[in-house]
Protein backbone atom coordinates (compact mmCIF):
# COMPACT_ATOMS: atom_id res chain seq x y z
CA UNK A 1 0.00 0.00 0.00
CA UNK A 2 1.31 3.49 -0.68
CA UNK A 3 -0.26 6.67 1.63
CA UNK A 4 0.23 10.04 0.50
CA UNK A 5 -1.49 12.53 2.60
CA UNK A 6 -2.33 15.74 0.74
CA UNK A 7 -2.71 18.75 2.74
CA UNK A 8 -6.54 20.00 2.15
CA UNK A 9 -6.96 17.65 -0.74
CA UNK A 10 -7.37 13.62 0.61
CA UNK A 11 -5.43 11.17 2.17
CA UNK A 12 -4.62 8.24 -0.11
CA UNK A 13 -4.60 4.88 0.99
CA UNK A 14 -3.69 3.09 -2.65
CA UNK A 15 -3.11 -0.60 -3.16
CA UNK A 16 -3.90 -0.87 -6.78
CA UNK A 17 -2.80 1.01 -9.89
CA UNK A 18 -4.92 0.57 -12.58
CA UNK A 19 -3.44 1.64 -16.23
CA UNK A 20 -4.25 1.74 -19.56
CA UNK A 21 -2.24 0.10 -22.13
CA UNK A 22 -2.23 1.59 -25.84
CA UNK A 23 -1.14 4.76 -25.65
CA UNK A 24 -0.33 4.90 -21.97
CA UNK A 25 2.12 1.87 -21.09
CA UNK A 26 2.81 1.28 -24.73
CA UNK A 27 2.69 2.60 -28.32
CA UNK A 28 1.88 0.80 -31.28
CA UNK A 29 1.26 -1.76 -28.75
CA UNK A 30 4.93 -2.42 -27.71
CA UNK A 31 5.67 -1.74 -23.83
CA UNK A 32 7.62 1.59 -23.91
CA UNK A 33 10.89 0.04 -22.15
CA UNK A 34 11.68 2.60 -19.71
CA UNK A 35 8.11 1.71 -17.87
CA UNK A 36 9.59 -1.32 -16.65
CA UNK A 37 11.79 -0.20 -14.12
CA UNK A 38 9.63 1.92 -12.31
CA UNK A 39 6.69 -0.53 -12.77
CA UNK A 40 8.52 -3.17 -10.45
CA UNK A 41 9.48 -0.89 -8.12
CA UNK A 42 5.49 0.00 -7.65
CA UNK A 43 4.89 -3.49 -7.60
CA UNK A 44 6.51 -3.79 -4.10
CA UNK A 45 3.68 -1.89 -3.15
CA UNK A 46 0.71 -1.72 -5.46
CA UNK A 47 -1.71 -4.65 -7.15
CA UNK A 48 -0.85 -3.63 -10.85
CA UNK A 49 -3.63 -4.46 -13.49
CA UNK A 50 -3.52 -3.30 -17.22
CA UNK A 51 -6.76 -3.05 -18.52
CA UNK A 52 -6.80 -2.97 -22.41
CA UNK A 53 -8.79 -3.91 -25.60
CA UNK A 54 -5.43 -5.02 -26.53
CA UNK A 55 -5.69 -3.46 -30.00
CA UNK A 56 -2.45 -4.89 -31.24
CA UNK A 57 -2.98 -8.37 -29.62
CA UNK A 58 0.62 -7.92 -28.46
CA UNK A 59 0.03 -6.82 -24.19
CA UNK A 60 0.14 -10.58 -22.42
CA UNK A 61 3.60 -11.10 -24.13
CA UNK A 62 4.55 -7.72 -24.20
CA UNK A 63 3.73 -7.28 -19.82
CA UNK A 64 5.82 -10.46 -19.58
CA UNK A 65 8.75 -8.62 -17.73
CA UNK A 66 6.32 -6.64 -15.15
CA UNK A 67 4.75 -7.86 -12.01
CA UNK A 68 0.89 -6.99 -13.66
CA UNK A 69 -2.70 -8.60 -14.01
CA UNK A 70 -4.00 -8.46 -17.63
CA UNK A 71 -7.20 -7.48 -18.35
CA UNK A 72 -8.69 -7.69 -21.74
CA UNK A 73 -12.37 -5.78 -22.26
CA UNK A 74 -14.80 -6.03 -24.88
CA UNK A 75 -14.41 -3.72 -28.27
CA UNK A 76 -18.02 -1.93 -27.17
CA UNK A 77 -18.56 0.41 -23.86
CA UNK A 78 -15.03 0.66 -22.58
CA UNK A 79 -14.91 3.10 -20.92
CA UNK A 80 -18.09 2.03 -18.53
CA UNK A 81 -16.41 -1.25 -18.40
CA UNK A 82 -12.97 0.25 -17.25
CA UNK A 83 -14.72 2.24 -14.53
CA UNK A 84 -16.61 -0.40 -13.46
CA UNK A 85 -13.21 -2.62 -13.33
CA UNK A 86 -12.01 -0.24 -10.85
CA UNK A 87 -15.36 0.04 -8.80
CA UNK A 88 -14.99 -3.89 -8.36
CA UNK A 89 -11.89 -3.45 -6.72
CA UNK A 90 -12.79 -0.25 -4.84
CA UNK A 91 -12.04 2.92 -6.35
CA UNK A 92 -11.38 4.64 -3.11
CA UNK A 93 -7.70 2.11 -3.20
CA UNK A 94 -7.37 2.98 -7.27
CA UNK A 95 -4.76 4.96 -8.64
CA UNK A 96 -5.20 5.02 -12.41
CA UNK A 97 -3.30 6.20 -15.21
CA UNK A 98 -4.56 6.87 -19.06
CA UNK A 99 -4.50 9.23 -21.97
CA UNK A 100 -7.73 8.02 -24.40
CA UNK A 101 -11.64 8.68 -24.37
CA UNK A 102 -12.42 5.17 -23.12
CA UNK A 103 -10.28 5.94 -19.64
CA UNK A 104 -12.16 9.00 -18.86
CA UNK A 105 -14.50 7.14 -16.30
CA UNK A 106 -11.94 5.60 -15.02
CA UNK A 107 -9.94 8.96 -14.50
CA UNK A 108 -12.73 10.76 -12.69
CA UNK A 109 -13.53 8.20 -9.89
CA UNK A 110 -10.02 6.11 -9.12
CA UNK A 111 -9.13 8.37 -5.50
CA UNK A 112 -6.14 9.10 -7.97
CA UNK A 113 -6.61 9.57 -11.58
CA UNK A 114 -3.48 10.71 -13.65
CA UNK A 115 -3.90 11.33 -17.58
CA UNK A 116 -0.69 11.22 -19.61
CA UNK A 117 -0.20 12.51 -22.85
CA UNK A 118 2.32 9.82 -24.62
CA UNK A 119 3.37 9.68 -27.95
CA UNK A 120 -0.44 8.64 -29.04
CA UNK A 121 -1.90 12.02 -27.96
CA UNK A 122 -4.31 12.00 -25.11
CA UNK A 123 -7.90 12.83 -25.07
CA UNK A 124 -9.34 16.22 -23.75
CA UNK A 125 -11.88 14.51 -21.58
CA UNK A 126 -9.59 11.97 -20.07
CA UNK A 127 -7.42 15.70 -18.92
CA UNK A 128 -10.53 16.77 -17.34
CA UNK A 129 -11.57 14.04 -15.92
CA UNK A 130 -7.82 13.76 -14.11
CA UNK A 131 -6.58 14.98 -10.72
CA UNK A 132 -3.72 15.59 -12.44
CA UNK A 133 -1.60 15.60 -16.12
CA UNK A 134 1.38 14.25 -16.81
CA UNK A 135 3.56 14.55 -20.04
CA UNK A 136 4.27 10.55 -20.29
CA UNK A 137 3.87 7.16 -17.91
CA UNK A 138 6.95 7.72 -16.94
CA UNK A 139 6.78 10.86 -15.46
CA UNK A 140 3.06 9.96 -13.38
CA UNK A 141 5.19 6.30 -11.90
CA UNK A 142 7.36 8.78 -10.88
CA UNK A 143 4.57 10.90 -9.03
CA UNK A 144 3.78 7.35 -7.16
CA UNK A 145 7.32 6.87 -6.66
CA UNK A 146 8.22 10.37 -5.13
CA UNK A 147 4.57 11.81 -3.35
CA UNK A 148 6.40 14.81 -2.39
CA UNK A 149 5.77 15.89 -6.13
CA UNK A 150 2.55 15.01 -5.94
CA UNK A 151 1.82 16.51 -3.12
CA UNK A 152 3.21 19.82 -3.95
CA UNK A 153 1.09 19.36 -7.19
CA UNK A 154 -2.43 19.15 -5.77
CA UNK A 155 -2.45 20.55 -2.59
CA UNK A 156 -4.61 23.31 -1.34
Amino acid sequence: MIRIDIPGYRTLNLQHLVLDYNGTLACDGQLISELIPPLRQLADNLTLHVITADTHGSAAQQLAAVSARLEVLEPNNQDVGKQRFIHQLGHDNCAAIGNGYNDHLMLRDAALGLAVIGPEAAATIALNAADTVCLSCYEALELLLRPTRLIATLRR
